[in-house]
């Protein structure tokens, strides 16, 4: 009997219910807890996906390629370098020839309209890794992790602090409203995020009662938090960008400052990493020498500290990717839910 998640992609969270989501939470769960324990869980022995990467990643590669191989199943990574997707060939043929071929795809890139476009013609689930528009792999891990750490996910408040037109803000508050968090997203007016996200936000919010919220007051929007998320205030392909947006961000900082505002020291925090918090990588001694800025969205002591989740947050990764490559290509039968 197919399964509710059998065959079905994952291009953005807003495709799936409540009820769905805290399924693959719960799976990805469940996973974590069999690998911790060395129970072997090879749901997609003899399968073949492809990680088709036009960005670069760490925590994606990794997470997709040791969640395939605990599967059962052999990732093959194509990179930028290795494909021509886009420059000799079209997306669209691009997506017929890896579908015949592969069981699965996972898209990291620049364009939500080409993992839209990979779905359409490969025939087979896609995975998005990560677009300019949304990061639906990233939201289950972390509210997988927020989960973990408060034992639910209903009535909980996630602030945001930084860039609020970005594919983790637009993400965070189309699955905070769907799961029922209240999201906040602290950020200048002038990166508010786009209408239409806020408008999803809002409509479906209605449904689970999560409230909503955009500000520029960050040090009101953090009171009360139980969850702190930052990202980097310019993302791969923004670098031109970093000067303007270290003027703007500035005071939206997670700093030791700015938390003494919590008004409780129960909250965690979260990113989704890398994270320019010192300047022990090339990037951030190139950023202190252009524009004295050591430290950016969040300072080293803040990062550090007993609040941070964002390692667990990375392990996470893999386990939801996991649940998710397992529940919607796998054979298992999941019940309606």
């Amino acid at each position: 009997m197919k399964s509710v998640f059998q065959g079905r992609s994952l291009l953005s969270t807003k495709d799936y219910s409540k009820e769905e989501l805290m399924y693959l939470i719960e799976f990805a769960e469940h996973l974590k807890e069999m690998k911790k324990k060395g129970v072997p869980h090879r749901y997609l022995e003899g399968k073949n996906i492809c990680l088709l990467f036009e960005k670069t990643s760490t925590r994606t590669r990794a997470a997709f390629t040791v969640a395939a191989i605990d599967l059962g199943a052999h990732p093959e990574f194509l990179g930028k370098s290795d494909i021509q997707l886009g420059k000799k060939e079209t997306v669209r043929d691009t997506a017929i020839v890896l579908g015949s071929m592969f069981d699965g795809i996972e898209f990291r890139g620049f364009k939500q309209s080409v993992v839209e476009e990979l779905v359409e013609h490969s025939g087979v689930p896609v995975w998005n890794g990560l677009t300019d528009k949304e990061h639906p792999t990233q939201m289950l891990a972390d509210f997988m992790t927020m989960k973990e750490e408060f034992g639910k996910l209903e009535g909980l408040k996630l602030v945001y602090s930084g860039t609020g037109r970005n594919n983790v803000a637009n993400s965070l508050l189309i699955t905070g409203a769907i799961l029922g968090v209240n999201v906040t997203i602290a950020t200048p007016k002038e990166l508010f995020p786009e209408v239409e996200i806020i408008d999803a936000a809002k409509h479906f919010a209605e449904k689970s009662g999560a409230v909503i919220e955009i500000t520029s007051d960050v040090k009101a929007a953090v009171r009360g938090a139980d969850a702190i998320y930052t990202n980097v205030w310019a993302a791969m392909g923004e670098e031109g960008q970093f000067e303007a947006r270290i003027k703007l961000l500035t005071p939206y900082q997670v700093n030791k400052e700015l938390l003494e505002h919590v008004g409780n020291d129960d909250y965690i925090l979260l990113h989704c990493l890398p994270a320019f918090h010192n300047t022990d990588t090339t990037i951030g001694r190139e950023i202190f020498g252009k524009y004295g800025v050591a430290e950016m969205e969040m300072t080293d002591e803040v990062f550090y500290s007993k609040n941070g989740r964002q390692f667990q947050q990375a392990e996470n990764r893999m386990h939801t990717i996991k649940a998710i490559m397992a529940a919607t290509l796998g054979n298992l039968y999941i019940p309606r839910v």
